[in-house]
């Protein structure tokens, strides 16, 4: 079986990397990290090799697959960035599901799609590419979550509820059904969002209120 690159050393290569484990499967995982600081060091025994400048190696190494391994608010459009350039590049997007995630076989899960342990998907429900539903967190029956979305450990969409791309679902925050959230906005941890969120807005708090524009909080 082809290797798989995860980009990015922090946190949430962490996370994914007890993803990966989790299926008790012989797999080879290489880190790729822009930290120079980071190389030649490891994240839970996975080697961190390198920088970008590495890629056209390991694709000779038979490492065809890749993960983006960074879930941080302050990196929303990195990770779009890295996950484009890595498809164009023509490595292939790896779907991570830990084997302790709840996902309906009538669920649609994209390329790239992270799904971690305790999180449940239900039936309908579709999780574009490079999306993560993070640890215990819920995504309710004919849920649209959009591409390189993140619906933070434990929160939870109730039904139909529509998140567009690039946006953020902070932890513990609970999005009332058939609400609309659009591409970019961010919902902040523990809101309880009770009407649609334009694009590009940050709400907060019960019941959840606009503070500013999402642009103002994340670097492009």
């Amino acid at each position: 079986m082809s290797g798989v690159i995860l980009f990015g050393g922090g946190g949430h290569a962490k996370v994914l990397i007890d993803a990966i484990h989790s299926h008790e499967e012989p797999l080879r995982c290489v880190i790729v990290d822009e930290d120079a600081e980071t190389w030649d060091g490891e994240v839970l025994g996975v080697p961190v090799v390198g920088g970008d400048d590495r890629i056209s190696e390991l694709l000779q190494e038979d490492f065809t697959r890749f993960v983006v391994a960074m879930g941080g608010l302050q990196q929303i459009h990195l990770r779009k960035r890295l996950f484009d350039e890595a498809v164009e590049t023509g490595l292939e997007a790896w779907t991570v599901v830990h084997r302790r995630a709840t996902v309906s076989p009538f669920a649609t899960i994209e390329a790239g799609a992270q799904l971690m342990a305790g999180c449940v998907v239900n039936p309908s429900a579709y999780i574009g590419l490079n999306t993560i539903i993070n640890t215990n967190a819920v995504v309710e029956h004919d849920c649209v979550i959009g591409s390189h979305a993140h619906i933070a450990p434990s929160a939870c969409l109730a039904g139909t509820v529509r998140v567009g791309d690039m946006a953020h679902v902070g932890a513990g925050a609970v999005v009332r059904e058939n609400v609309t959230i659009g591409p970019r906005a961010i919902i902040g941890a523990g809101a309880v969002v009770v009407r649609d969120v334009p694009p590009d807005t940050v709400v907060v708090g019960v019941p959840a209120q606009k503070i500013r524009r999402s642009t103002e909080c994340t670097p492009q």
